[in-house]
């Protein structure tokens, strides 16, 4: 199911609100798919500046998430300090999500992409030991 998301200080409100719905009932772990649809909106509203388009498919225990825009350039993941309290979006991706990648969108601009499957402590507790390890 896809969705087009306002470009406004509320596209990432929007956005999850539309996950949550769309997921009711789902047998995935809907917490880490509203979180990672939250940090990949913002990037997209953020850094693409230009509409975006959610689509959510739920595939029988794994959901995938595409967050399309109108930008060209990759997101790119920064090494930051503890202290930084921003930047963490795709750290949060490459650890949270099952898997997870960018693709040429349709014509213009590219397709964030993340899966989610079943509620799993394990990514959770692995990212929050490589932050206080100071990895990330």
């Amino acid at each position: 199911m896809s969705h087009d998301v306002a470009t406004t200080t509320g596209s990432v409100s929007q956005a999850r609100r539309l996950a949550r719905i769309t997921l009711q009932g789902s047998s995935v772990d809907v917490d880490t798919v509203l979180l990672l649809v939250s940090e990949v909106v913002t990037n997209a509203v953020l850094h693409a500046r230009s509409a975006v388009r959610l689509t959510i498919e739920d595939r029988e225990g794994v959901v995938r998430i595409e967050v399309h825009d109108r930008s060209p350039i990759p997101p790119r993941m920064h090494r930051l300090r503890l202290a930084s309290a921003t930047g963490r979006g795709l750290r949060l991706l490459e650890q949270l999500s099952l898997s997870w990648g960018v693709e040429p969108g349709t014509g213009t601009g590219k397709i964030v992409w993340f899966e989610v499957g079943a509620a799993d402590e394990s990514p959770w507790e692995s990212f929050a030991d490589d932050l206080l390890a100071g990895e990330l």
